[in-house]
């Protein structure tokens, strides 16, 4: 992917900046695992919904594999990116299997609402159990996904997006409201994804010790601008950190990968 001097703003936007998103220019690399991080507000969502097409930028352009991605249709971006959101309703009593399958109707003939249950391919299958298994929810088949565990939940739209065979994976939040033991899965989860099917993955996250640890690089907004961009250990520094956050933390390296590692100072009563 490259965005090339993109601009992107709201028509309701009554937030008093004229631009959601400001002159960005940056190459997603092939096989990356890419971090976007920044505070509240950022343009964080914002441009992860550009990168998916969801939204379209107000000027600039942002190509997919050399192609402008205004100019390609919905099923042929979703033929290549893959999106798992923050949040995930389940609104009506599908299964674990039938939710996963419903990743594969980008590579279908028929319209989507003319399909049924029933009308899957036998490669759609494969993909389906294929990625059911990448995500340990094989057992899980035939459970509704209503009645699932928030990290089970997780697991189970990442497969659904593992089935549309994406070249490039976006990733909303991967890890918010998951309990420790499942922040760690979902993160061995995107290396094993990077390795073993050298898929392309830009996550979105506030959690900087999680970025730090499984992104290549890191790309960090303020105010939807490009503050910086680089390695963790070239954005994840007090002097960056204390421009783009506006606060001072403590950072050393992790003990066992070498990695940044964000502490918060210790806070007196009156601050």
């Amino acid at each position: 992917m490259e965005v090339e001097d993109l601009f992107f703003r709201y028509d309701t936007d009554q937030r008093g900046r004229t631009w959601t998103l400001e002159g960005l220019s940056f190459v997603v690399q092939k096989g990356e695992v890419l971090g976007i991080v920044g505070p509240n507000g950022s343009g964080k969502s914002s441009l992860l919904k550009l990168l998916a097409g969801l939204l379209r930028p107000s000027r600039g352009d942002l190509r997919l594999v050399g192609r402008s991605i205004g100019r390609l249709d919905p099923r042929e971006i979703a033929r290549a990116v893959a999106v798992v959101p923050q949040e995930y309703a389940q609104v009506f009593p599908f299964t674990v299997a039938e939710t996963v399958l419903m990743g594969r109707f980008p590579h279908r003939r028929a319209a989507w609402w003319s399909m049924g249950i029933g009308d899957e391919t036998e490669q759609d299958i494969f993909c389906a159990q294929r990625a059911m298994a990448e995500t340990d929810v094989v057992l899980l088949a035939d459970r509704l996904v209503s009645d699932l565990s928030g990290g089970e939940r997780q697991r189970v739209v990442i497969a659904r997006a593992l089935a549309q065979e994406p070249s490039i994976l976006l990733l909303d939040e991967p890890t918010a409201f998951l309990d420790i033991n499942h922040q760690i899965e979902i993160c061995a989860l995107i290396g094993r994804l990077k390795t073993e099917r050298q898929l392309t993955v830009v996550l979105v996250s506030h959690d900087l010790n999680m970025a730090s640890q499984v992104c290549d690089r890191v790309l960090m907004l303020k105010e939807g601008r490009l503050c910086q961009i680089g390695s963790p250990a070239e954005t994840i520094k007090p002097d960056v950190l204390r421009m783009v956050y506006g606060c001072d933390v403590v950072v050393d390296l992790h003990p066992q990968t070498g990695q940044p590692r964000v502490t918060m100072p210790s806070v007196s009563p009156d601050r």
